[in-house]
């Protein structure tokens, strides 16, 4: 080919993949709490933030404020010509399957639940290997051992972060408590810090000097009440360690940002797949955050034995048992 026919086709080429680009359609449906809670839903933004920066491509986007709209907001980005549409929480599970039957040639992503049809990527997460690390932790910074687990709305979901803590503080230590509470039993339970910082104080007042919150928006409570009381928190999804820096020993990192942005990005180059992914530990789904802001809280000595945990888990060595299996008991 001549050299100037193959410029001419490799412009061309270039020029198909802009254009393809501009008319790929990503949407992001976040859940109760908004896509600012510095948590849960934030770690969603953040993966599609990633993908924006790096493709130059926008995407549509809605922050539920309640129930109603979840099963509105659905339908209207399929309505908009979404290519794929991601949502974010098991709450989109009972919609999402009706929503996805009427629209069969939309791609869905839900993030926290599993819904089985053809059109549909569930992504669920392994909380509780994750959360076996920071009950670790807990258990090595814990000078009373007694231990606190704060949870948001009360659902197998997030007695499944609790579950993998207390195993996590009893591979520790064997003759440790813990205190466990639960906010509510409504959507409501998610964005109600006041309400996290008063059972976090309740926890402190009882002894606990470390306190895991799994709560969403309602943790800024307990991240709070730890800085106030001069104890220690554990954040949850996104990296918590600078809200209160020196009072959260560290952060159960949930990788939905990763979830988010590799569905965008496969639903772009042609690789979206349906079916279930489970993230642990071994997929890096989860993990325990350090940074500048508790390395003077995590010692060498304790990294050293979260990182041995690790190895474990992720070799089979070393099983934590999930929630789910003790409610089929």
């Amino acid at each position: 080919m001549p050299k100037i026919a193959s410029v001419l086709f490799a412009g061309a080429l270039l020029f198909a993949g802009a254009a393809q680009a501009q008319e790929f359609k990503p949407a992001i449906i976040f859940d109760m709490g908004g896509k600012f809670d510095k948590s849960f839903n934030e770690a969603a933004y953040n993966g599609a933030e990633k993908f924006k920066k790096e493709t130059g491509i926008s995407y549509l986007e809605f922050e539920v404020t309640n129930e109603a709209q979840r099963d509105q907001a659905l339908r209207r980005m399929a309505r908009k010509g979404a290519d794929v549409v991601v949502a974010v929480g098991f709450a989109f599970a009972t919609p999402l399957e009706a929503v996805a039957a009427e629209y069969p040639d939309t791609k869905f992503v839900i993030i926290d639940s599993v819904v089985d049809k053809p059109n549909i990527q569930s992504v669920v997460f392994k909380e509780h290997e994750g959360s076996f690390l920071v009950g670790m932790a807990a258990a090595l910074a814990s000078k009373t051992g007694k231990m606190g687990f704060i949870g948001g709305m009360d659902i197998p979901l997030i007695r499944n972060f609790a579950y993998g803590y207390e195993q996590g503080i009893e591979y520790v230590n064997p003759d440790a408590e813990l205190f466990v509470n639960m906010t509510g039993n409504t959507p409501a339970a998610w964005n109600d810090p006041a309400k996290g910082a008063e059972l976090a104080i309740s926890q402190f007042d009882r002894g606990a000097d470390v306190v895991y919150a799994a709560a969403g928006g309602t943790g800024l409570g307990v991240l709070q009440a730890a800085a106030d009381r001069d104890k220690l928190a554990i954040g949850v999804d996104s990296n918590q360690n600078c809200i209160q820096p020196g009072h959260v020993l560290t952060s159960m990192l949930k990788r939905v940002d990763v979830a988010v942005y590799k569905a965008f990005k496969s639903a772009l180059d042609g690789t979206w797949q349906p079916g279930t992914q489970a993230l642990g530990l071994k997929e890096q789904g989860v993990d325990y955050a350090m940074d500048e802001c508790n390395k003077d809280l995590l010692t060498p000595d304790m990294v050293a034995k979260l990182e041995e945990a690790r190895a474990a888990i992720v070799e089979g060595r070393l099983v934590v048992e999930d929630y789910y299996s003790t409610m089929k008991q």
